[in-house]
C-alpha cells in the first residue's frame, strides 16, 4: 500500500524557476527528498535497467515532517455569503434536475446549511423518499419533508420547496417533465414546521452539495449530487405553485420579479468557472472541482449540436461526487531549478524507509534559447488522459483486450481504494457518465519511473511516461544532446517554443493534441523542421485546455474512435473552448496528414517485427538503411512484447492524407488475433478483422520530404522504442533511428 504520495504545481520549468510540491505521508513521522534526473525508468532486468542521476540540491537536504493530506473530491457551485441570505425569513427554492443516481443516499441540490449546528435548509434527493426539504434551527433540531416517491434516473424533473415563516407551512414539489405509463413519480408534499425558526447560517450557498466544514479557510462539502442541475432559483417569500412555475417562464411577471433573490443561469460563462446570477442582486459564484459544462438542458431539441449556437438549450451543469480539479493540498516545500540545469526529464523523489514516490517534471530551456538541435517532445497531454486510470479494476474487457490476466500492482490497488484521487479520461464517473476532464494537479501514480502497466504487453509492460523513457535513454546512450519540452508548453507558447530545433522526436504515444499545439507543429514542419514520429496512435483525439485553470484538459469522445465511453449526442463540443471534439480524423485532419501514417490496429499481447518493402531501396531512403542488410528482419526483439511492432500500429493511406511521394519503407506482419482493426475503419462488422487475416493490421514505416526542406520519419509502432536498447543499443532498430536522426540534424535541406 502506498504511504507517501505527492504532486507538483508544474509539469515543466525553466532554470531558475520555482516549483511547489505537495506531499501526503502516512507511513512515517518524517520523510526525505532528493532531486534526480530520470534517465531510464524501466526496471526490467532484460534491458538496461533503472537509471537515474542524483543531483545535489541543498534546499532538499533536510528532513520534512510527515502528515496526512486529504482530498475532497466532488463538484459543486459555491455562492459567497450575502446579507440577502441572512435577511430571508420565508423563502422558496426551485430547479430543474436530471438525477443519475437517485437511489445513492441523500444528495443535496441547493443548500444554505451548517453541518456543525444543523441549521439552515437543504433541498435534497433522498433515495426512495424522492425529493425532500430539510430544515434546521441551528441548535441541532432538524425536520425533513419528503415526497415519498422515488425519482426515475436520467429523467428531467421540476423540483421546488417553499417555507412560510408566519404559518410554518412547508410545500415540496416533484414533477417529471416526461410522463410514462405505469410510472408515477409526481408528488406534492406539505406539512407544518414545528421549529421556532429556520437558522440562517454563515457560509456560502451551495449547489450540488452542502457545506460540511470551513476549517482552515477551505470549504469542505458533503452530500454530493450526481446529475444535472439547470436554472436554480431562490426567492424571498413562500411562492405558490403557479408562481414557482412563472418564476421559470421566459418572461417573469413584474410582481414576481421583485421576489427573486438569485436566478443562476448555467448557460452563461460556459468556458469559465463563473456562475452568473441574472437577478439584479448579482450573486455570482464559481464551480468547484470542475463539473461538466456545455451539457444539454431539459429543452434540448436536437436541432443544434453546437452549444454556442443555442446556449439556452445547454443550461445544465453535470455534477459528480468524484469530480476533482486540484487536490488542494498545502505546500510542503518549494524547489528552485538550479540556474544552469540542463534540459531533461527530472523528478523530486520523496521517500521513507518503506516507501517512495516520484514527482516528475521536465526542465526546458528558456523560450527561444535552445540548448541543442534536438527536441524530445514529451506527450504530457496523453499522460493526463491516462492519469490514474482504473481499467485493470474497472474495465470488464481488460483481460480479453490483452489476452492475459491483468496484474494488479500496488498503485492499482491503492487507486481502487482511493477514488478521491480522481479518474482518467478512460474511466467513467460513479454515475456511469464518461470522464471528459482530467487534471495534473493531483498525485498521478501511473506517471512515475519504475511503474509497470497492465496494458504494456509482455516483457517490461510499459505505457506512456515510462515507455517514453526508452527514447530519452537511447538519446543519452548514443551521445546526443537534446532538450525536453512538453506538448502543454507547445500549446501555451506556440511555434516559438520549438522554432530553434532542427529535429523533434515524439514520444511513443502522442495521442492527444490541442489545436494550438497541432498548428504550432504544422508551422514548424512547413519551415523546414524534421519530425521523427517514434510511436503510434498519434494526433488522434482533439483536446482543449481550460483558459482559466492551469493543468486541466478536456476530451469529448464523440462519433467514432476507440473509446472507453461515448459522449452523449449533442455534447460533442468542448466546454473549455467551444471547439468540436472527437477524432482529428473526423475534422479533416487525420494523423496521416501530420506524420504520413495513422492508427490502424491495436493488440496488447505479443509484438512482431518489420520487413523491408520495395520503397526501402529507393535512393531517397539509402541513408536510412546504411548498415542494414537487404533481407534483414527489423526488430524481432525488444522489451515491449518481444518485438518492435506492437501494441498500437499506424499505417499509410493516401485516402487519409499520406503524401503521394511518401515511401513505405517497411511493414509489420505476423500479428496475433488479439490485434484487431480499429473501429473507425469498419463500415460494417465482419469476422476477418484480426491480425492473422486483415491487411489493415500492420505498421508502416514511412519517410517523406517536406516542401520547406524538412522531412518526416515515422516508426508507426508504440513498441518501436522498446527495441532501441537491445544488444547494448547495437541492433537494426537503433541503427535505423540513428541514421535518420544524424541526417535530420544535418543542416543540408532535403
Amino acid at each position: 500500500m502506498k504511504t507517501i504520495v505527492g504532486y507538483s504545481d508544474k509539469i515543466s520549468a525553466t532554470p531558475g524557476e520555482a516549483i511547489k510540491f505537495m506531499v501526503s505521508c502516512t507511513g512515517a513521522k518524517s520523510y526525505r527528498a532528493e532531486f534526480v534526473r530520470i534517465i531510464h525508468g524501466d526496471t526490467n532486468p532484460a534491458g538496461p535497467g533503472y537509471k537515474e542521476e542524483k543531483i545535489k540540491a541543498p534546499a532538499l537536504a533536510k528532513t520534512f515532517p510527515g502528515r496526512k493530506q486529504e482530498i475532497h473530491a466532488g463538484s459543486y457551485v459555491a455562492i459567497p455569503d450575502s446579507p440577502l441570505f441572512h435577511d430571508l425569513s420565508s423563502f422558496s427554492v426551485s430547479a430543474l434536475i436530471w438525477p443519475t443516481t437517485p437511489d445513492k443516499g441523500r444528495q443535496s441540490l441547493l443548500s444554505k446549511w451548517s453541518e456543525r449546528s444543523k441549521g439552515g435548509f437543504q433541498l435534497v434527493v433522498d433515495g426512495n423518499k424522492g425529493v425532500a426539504f430539510v430544515l434546521g434551527d441551528g441548535s441541532g433540531k432538524t425536520e425533513e419533508f419528503g415526497t415519498g416517491k422515488a425519482l426515475v434516473g436520467r429523467e428531467w424533473y421540476f423540483v421546488g420547496a417553499t417555507y412560510d415563516a408566519a404559518s410554518k407551512q412547508v410545500h415540496v414539489y416533484q414533477e417529471p417533465m416526461e410522463q410514462y405509463a405505469k410510472i408515477d413519480s409526481t408528488a406534492h408534499a406539505k406539512g407544518v414546521s414545528k421549529l421556532k425558526s429556520v437558522a440562517r447560517p454563515d457560509g456560502p450557498l451551495v449547489m450540488a452539495a452542502h457545506a460540511k466544514d470551513d476549517s482552515g479557510g477551505r470549504l469542505a462539502c458533503a452530500g454530493h449530487y450526481n446529475g444535472k442541475i439547470e436554472r436554480p432559483k431562490l426567492a424571498n417569500r413562500a411562492l405558490s405553485r403557479l408562481e414557482l412555475e412563472n418564476l421559470h417562464a421566459a418572461l417573469v411577471p413584474s410582481d414576481l420579479a421583485t421576489a427573486i433573490v438569485g436566478d443562476w443561469d448555467f448557460s452563461r460563462d460556459i468556458m469559465s468557472v463563473k456562475v452568473s446570477d441574472m437577478s439584479p442582486n448579482r450573486l455570482h459564484g464559481e464551480i468547484v472541482n470542475m463539473p461538466a459544462r456545455a451539457m444539454k438542458g431539459h429543452n434540448w431539441t436536437g436541432k443544434e449540436m453546437d452549444w454556442k449556437h443555442a446556449p439556452r438549450q445547454y443550461g445544465a451543469i453535470h455534477f459528480h461526487d468524484d469530480d476533482l480539479y486540484d487536490a488542494g493540498w498545502d505546500v510542503d516545500f518549494e524547489f528552485t531549478v538550479p540556474a544552469n540545469q540542463k534540459s531533461g526529464v527530472y523528478a523530486v523523489r520523496v521517500y521513507t524507509e518503506t516507501d517512495e514516490d516520484f514527482m516528475p517534471f521536465c526542465v526546458k530551456p528558456p523560450l527561444g534559447k535552445a540548448g541543442a538541435k534536438i527536441c524530445f517532445l514529451m506527450p504530457t497531454a496523453s499522460y493526463m488522459a491516462y492519469a490514474n486510470e482504473h481499467m485493470p479494476t474497472n474495465a470488464t474487457l481488460a483481460e480479453m483486450l490483452t489476452g492475459q490476466l491483468a496484474v494488479l500492482y500496488p498503485h492499482d490497488v491503492f487507486l481502487n481504494e482511493h477514488r478521491e484521487y480522481g479518474a482518467s479520461n478512460y474511466d467513467t464517473h460513479s454515475d456511469g457518465s464518461g470522464v471528459c476532464y482530467s487534471s495534473r494537479l493531483r498525485p498521478i501514480l501511473n506517471m512515475r519511473p519504475k511503474y509497470a502497466s497492465w496494458l504494456g504487453g509482455a516483457g517490461s509492460s510499459l505505457w506512456q511516461f515510462n515507455a517514453d523513457g526508452h527514447i530519452a535513454d537511447w538519446l543519452e546512450a548514443m551521445g546526443y544532446e537534446f532538450d525536453v519540452v512538453t506538448d502543454e508548453d507547445l500549446h501555451h507558447e506556440g511555434f516559438a517554443r520549438i522554432a530553434p530545433y532542427k529535429a523533434i522526436l515524439t514520444g511513443s504515444h502522442p495521442e492527444y493534441w490541442s489545436k494550438p499545439a497541432w498548428d504550432a507543429l504544422d508551422a514548424w514542419k512547413r519551415q523546414g523542421g524534421r519530425l521523427m514520429y517514434m510511436g503510434a496512435n498519434g494526433w488522434y483525439w482533439r483536446v482543449a485546455f481550460h483558459p482559466e485553470k492551469p493543468g486541466m484538459m478536456e476530451v469529448r469522445r464523440g462519433e467514432g474512435g476507440i473509446r472507453a465511453w461515448a459522449a452523449e449526442p449533442g455534447e460533442y463540443y468542448h466546454s473549455f473552448t467551444g471547439e468540436y471534439g472527437g477524432l482529428w480524423r473526423r475534422q479533416g485532419k487525420p494523423p496521416q496528414m501530420v506524420a504520413g501514417t495513422g492508427f490502424s490496429a491495436q493488440g496488447f499481447d505479443i509484438s512482431s517485427y518489420f520487413k523491408r518493402q520495395p520503397d526501402s531501396f529507393n535512393p531517397r531512403a539509402k541513408f536510412i538503411f546504411e548498415g542494414v542488410g537487404k533481407d534483414e528482419i527489423i526488430g524481432d526483439f525488444g522489451l515491449i512484447g518481444g518485438g518492435a511492432a506492437g501494441l498500437e500500429l499506424d499505417r499509410a493511406d493516401r485516402l487519409l492524407g499520406t503524401p503521394p511521394h511518401a515511401l513505405v519503407l517497411a511493414s509489420s506482419e505476423g500479428h496475433t488475433d488479439i490485434y484487431m482493426v480499429v473501429c473507425e475503419e469498419l463500415l460494417i462488422n465482419y469476422p476477418a478483422a484480426t491480425g492473422s487475416q486483415s491487411p489493415l493490421v500492420r505498421a508502416d514505416m514511412v519517410f517523406y520530404e517536406l516542401a520547406g526542406g524538412g522531412a518526416v520519419f515515422s516508426s508507426s509502432s508504440i513498441a518501436w522504442s522498446g527495441s532501441l536498447s537491445h544488444n547494448n543499443y547495437k541492433n537494426n532498430v537503433s541503427k535505423i533511428t540513428d541514421n535518420v536522426l544524424k541526417r535530420f540534424v544535418d543542416e543540408k535541406p532535403f
